[in-house]
């Protein structure tokens, strides 16, 4: 599954991205040679991250499932003791 980035957050990071370079290197970045970084990152490294992401995720929502018969349980029969 490919990571697709909505326009203006890709703008955005390309910034960051020579914002960095500005800060960090010799050189400066211009916008090409970011986005073609961008990409690269997003194909590389992009997957393990998602993917860990959704690791990550499916254990919490495992977690929570697994809280439900617990935080949900109603004892039954509740009428009848009462009287």
């Amino acid at each position: 599954m490919a990571i697709k980035l909505q326009q203006a957050e890709q703008k955005d990071l390309v910034g960051s991205i020579q914002r960095y370079f500005k800060e960090n290197m010799e050189e400066p970045i211009g916008d090409l040679k970011a986005g073609m970084l961008l990409d690269f990152c997003l194909q590389v490294i992009g997957p393990a991250i998602y993917n860990q992401a959704i690791a990550d995720a499916q254990a919490h929502m495992e977690a929570k499932v697994a809280d439900l018969s617990v935080e949900c349980y109603e004892e039954s029969g509740h009428y009848w003791k009462k009287k």
